[in-house]
């Protein structure tokens, strides 16, 4: 059902895989949007090491709302820095595709959960994230990706 990398010498492994998804900040979400349109939002995530599931906040309304309660397939792209090597023009980057299914999280401890736990890969400044929690805590949506699929490969930008 899901496709392979089929360069396997730039393949990455699970582990590497979990590795960038940890460490990226920011990634795009892809869902079936309006009028069989994909629609692609960046958005920042929390990958949960226990679950071994993606996570995601936001407003409780809009596009991406609305197309995951139509569809819940959805992808979520991330990709690391990367790096050049010295006299090269030429971009290497680590990029992670996963394909799942998203549902809203009910579950109001689990959400201000990976609220805070989302916010520490931003900054460590406990007070203004317990400030923004107080604030905005009640109001925040919370999806969950389980992942179907996830392919890694290492790419060099040529």
């Amino acid at each position: 059902m899901f496709r392979e990398v089929k360069r396997i010498k730039q393949r990455l492994n699970r582990d590497e895989c979990i590795e960038i998804l940890k460490k990226a900040k920011r990634g795009v979400l892809s869902v079936n949007g309006d009028n069989g349109y994909p629609y692609g939002v960046p958005l920042n995530h929390y990958y949960d090491e226990e679950s071994g599931k993606i996570y995601f906040h936001g407003n409780m309304q809009g596009h991406k709302v609305d197309a995951i309660k139509a569809d819940n397939r959805v992808s979520f792209c991330v990709y690391d820095d990367g790096y050049r090597v010295e006299g090269d023009w030429a971009l290497t980057f680590k990029s992670v595709i996963v394909f799942g299914t998203v549902r809203e999280v009910e579950d109001r401890d689990l959400i201000l959960r990976i609220c805070r736990d989302l916010s520490y890969k931003f900054t460590s400044d406990k007070e203004y994230i317990e400030g923004e929690i107080a604030n905005s805590g009640k109001r925040v949506l919370v999806h969950e990706l389980t992942i179907e699929h996830m392919t890694g490969k290492k790419i060099r930008e040529a």
